[in-house]
């Protein structure tokens, strides 16, 4: 039976997961039969693990082949309704292109009414930009892009208010074609929303582009590097019962620990190089993060160049928790099926306890094995656990994590300064109830002084990535919450966990 505490933590998130979903369905409602279909993706992609979870916490276990089958069916509804999704787009774009050209033939009239000085009003003496460069830059907008009425002098360059007059990605991509054909590499075009929430467009000089790694920072890198690499030797060592730099004659016992581990965090800095150079987005080096705990936090990569798109931003910031994160999940499932009595590990069962998803994976699997109070598991298990652990931690939804990139890149950059304060005050209310775990505290030091900030606007900020990426971002937060968010006592109890 459910306690009460119990009874109120599950509505409690019953509740939360309904508000979600009405929340999201709200959203979507507005677009018509395209939004639903993308919310229907949303909810379809994310309800085999809702179902898991959900049974488990009722006391009801699946058997792995039903989780694939699980997962497999709901991949299956799930490119269905990215089929119909694209259908109905279709329909709807041939529906947008047409009016959009009878708007555009009724504007050609009015611009023709209209003078050059009543376009373009700023005087040019007080724009930064050489006098020369602006009538230049002027002369790139048309009646059929961008129809420019207002110029405002900003920051090295300026800020051209109008009307926008055509697909954004289109627009830009005209535009900065045009601006490149006559300046060259001197000029960076954004198309960005103002904060009125109409379209801009703003011209900045290129020595204002993100600047490459400076040689202190190459070598901080490489110290970081070999920090990083002796602490997950010393990690695993401590996972083997003995101290690495206690017992360096034994250093060749940990190696094949740590290199897993090492495996995960390449595998995840791949996946952020294979995106960035299908972009041509150039990054630095990573500078990894080294840790007593669990030998590395992951890295921290830095843009060194400007983000195209919106939907390049997410692609680059999903993919290596993605790649890493995939094989961290078959290690971990392959370990705990090749688990068995007299495995090299022998662990307390309560340490299943400390991540919903792995407790509950773990029980699945292993059944009645974890109502023992030791129990034998395979080295994978351990390394697919620590790798999760890690993707996990940088998929938090703050600044310039791989999670606050996802969210600005979904949701736009008001939403993921939200949800970077909402971070900080988790992670401080973590931090001071539960001060024997140091890993809370961390993270919000190196979220408040080192990644706080959000990711410079990209070149094209109007155009929003589609529901597909939409529906894996919000699958990967909440399998970050289901890894970093440990199992109550009374579930872990009625699991038969510990």
């Amino acid at each position: 039976m459910f306690s009460h505490s119990e009874a109120i933590a599950t509505l409690a998130i019953i509740a939360v997961a309904s508000g979600f979903l009405i929340w999201g369905y709200n959203r979507a409602k507005p677009y018509g039969k395209l939004g639903v279909l993308a919310w229907l993706q949303s909810v379809v992609l994310i309800a085999p693990w809702l179902v898991f979870f959900g049974l488990v916490a009722l006391g009801v276990y699946i058997n792995f082949v039903l989780i694939i089958l699980l997962l497999v069916g709901s991949s299956g509804v799930y490119i269905y309704l990215g089929n119909r999704l694209r259908a109905e787009g279709q329909d709807e774009i041939i529906r947008q292109r047409a009016a959009q050209r009878l708007a555009a033939e009724a504007g050609e009239t009015a611009a023709d009414d209209s003078t050059a000085s009543t376009a373009l009003n700023l005087e040019p003496d007080t724009s930064p930009i050489p006098v020369e460069d602006l009538q230049t830059i002027k002369g790139i907008f048309g009646i059929d892009t961008f129809f420019a009425t207002e110029t405002i002098a900003y920051q090295d360059g300026a800020i051209f208010r109008g009307n926008l007059r055509g697909e954004p990605d289109r627009v830009h991509d005209r535009l900065s074609t045009k601006l490149t054909d006559l300046c060259g590499e001197q000029y960076r075009l954004f198309l960005v929303e103002s904060p009125d929430g109409k379209p801009i467009v703003i011209v900045l000089p290129s020595r204002n582009d993100p600047q490459p790694m400076t040689l202190g920072q190459k070598n901080l890198a490489i110290v970081l590097l070999v920090a990083t690499l002796a602490t997950s030797i010393e990690a695993a060592s401590l996972l083997l019962g003995f101290d690495w730099f206690s017992d360096l004659g034994r250093y060749w016992e940990p190696i094949p620990i740590a290199l897993g581990l090492w495996i995960i965090l390449g595998a995840h800095e791949f996946g952020h190089w294979f995106y960035a150079q299908r972009y041509n987005i150039k990054l630095s080096w990573p500078f990894f993060l080294p840790s007593w705990q669990i030998g590395t936090f992951g890295s921290i990569t830095r843009f060194e160049s400007l983000v195209p798109h919106r939907s390049a931003l997410f692609d680059v910031a999903i993919a290596g928790p993605a790649l890493g994160g995939l094989l961290s999940f078959l290690m971990l499932m392959t370990g705990l099926v090749l688990s068995h009595p007299g495995s090299l590990f022998k662990l307390p069962t309560q340490f299943f306890q400390g991540s919903i998803l792995v407790g509950t994976l773990a029980k699945t699997i292993l059944g009645s094995q974890l109502e023992n109070a030791i129990v034998d598991i395979h080295p994978l298990t351990v390394i697919g656990w620590l790798g999760l652990v890690i993707t996990a931690l940088n998929l938090m939804p703050a600044g310039q994590l791989d999670g606050g990139r996802i969210v600005q890149a979904i949701y736009g950059r008001k939403t993921a300064r939200r949800t970077t304060i909402a971070t900080l005050v988790v992670l401080g209310i973590v931090a001071i109830f539960n001060a024997a775990n140091p890993i809370p505290l961390y993270w919000g030091i190196v979220i408040l002084f080192v990644q706080r900030d959000l990711e410079r606007p990209s070149l094209n900020e109007l155009t929003e990535p589609n529901d597909a990426r939409a529906a894996l971002g919000l699958l990967a937060l909440f399998l970050m919450l289901a890894t970093l968010i440990p199992l109550s006592p009374g579930l872990a109890g009625r699991l038969g966990i510990g």
